[in-house]
């Protein structure tokens, strides 16, 4: 944002979003001082509420209604104003601590714990077996079709992948030349993006990424996924025609939901490639041990308690890092 929030608006919009959170009812000025002892008149809340919503941070579903936070506001929320975890996570870092390699196999352990995860959140969780992160990428393919990028990506080892992702405006007339310059880059061993041409900048910045995010080369049979009933009778997914891409992409490619990336990270409506992912946010944290790369996730609607769901999948990703060294 161009303009920093004043205390003000940053209080307003952090009381808005743990209002919604709780009760997924728009809120007006008024309950937000009643309930949060904001020190402030509802006027004066009223006011920063008008410029939550002015900068997209806020919006109201109805005429007349309260206003609820938007992606934006979420995103805002999770960068800037992230409480620290209740003490419920304490709970679970003590339980965590007490597990032990005594289950008959890894898939067992993983399972114990992405039934935890989900039953601690209330959200639906995945956790990917570790991979090995040395994949070299081979060949990249580049198919518009309408606002909408396929990417057809074949690793070294043949395995082949596909990304399907919002073509920027204005960025079809680039694909070839850009296809052609990735192509070029590979030959060479990999991807340069300092040597990007200036004129392929828009499709070169979606596909650049695109391949830090989400991939699904890792064995679908590797992902344990567990609450999915718990995302699908959430009120955000009541539509089925939004609910049905979401259920073919959790059963066919759960591991799309997930980032290759080594770091943690938290996806907000759309900033998922995933366009069945829109309604939902997703909360990630890595995991390595001397067989690779593994991911620990949360799935949800945008709706979400935020500090609790990244302070869970930090600590379980952490305690598989002892179990598996």
């Amino acid at each position: 944002m161009s303009k920093p929030l004043s205390l003000r608006q940053e209080q307003v919009l952090q009381a808005t979003v743990h209002h919604y959170v709780d009760t997924m009812e728009p809120v007006g000025s008024r309950t937000l001082v009643q309930r949060f002892g904001i020190p402030a008149s509802s006027a004066t809340v009223r006011s920063a509420m008008g410029a939550l919503e002015r900068r997209g941070l806020l919006h109201q579903p109805h005429t007349s209604a309260g206003r609820i936070p938007s992606p934006m506001g979420y995103r805002h929320y999770v960068n800037a104003l992230l409480p620290e975890p209740g003490v419920a996570v304490q709970h679970l870092e003590r339980e965590l601590t007490g597990l032990s390699l005594r289950w008959a196999g890894l898939d067992d352990l993983l399972m114990h714990l992405a039934r935890r995860l989900t039953d601690f959140t209330g959200l639906m969780s995945l956790i990917t077996q570790p991979q090995q992160e040395n994949r070299q990428l081979e060949t990249i393919r580049l198919v518009p079709s309408g606002d909408r990028l396929l990417v057809m990506l074949v690793e070294a080892n043949g395995s082949a992948s596909h990304l399907n992702l919002r073509l920027p405006h204005g960025a079809e007339a680039e694909l070839t030349a850009m296809e052609r310059w990735a192509s070029a880059q590979l030959e060479e061993g990999d991807l340069n993006w300092e040597a990007l041409p200036r004129q392929l900048q828009r499709s070169g910045a979606v596909l650049r990424s695109a391949l830090d995010q989400p991939t699904p080369t890792i064995n679908p049979t590797s992902v344990v996924v567990h609450g999915l009933s718990r995302l699908v009778s959430e009120p955000e997914f009541e539509s089925t025609a939004s609910l049905r891409p979401l259920l073919e992409l959790i059963d066919e490619e759960p591991c799309t939901l997930i980032s290759r990336g080594a770091s943690a990270r938290v996806w907000i409506g759309d900033e998922h490639p995933q366009p069945a992912l829109e309604a939902c946010a997703v909360v990630q944290a890595p995991y390595r041990c001397n067989e690779g790369l593994g991911h620990v996730a949360l799935v949800g609607p945008m709706r979400m308690a935020y500090a609790t769901a990244r302070a869970a999948v930090q600590r379980v990703a952490r305690h598989l890092e002892l179990l598996l060294a």
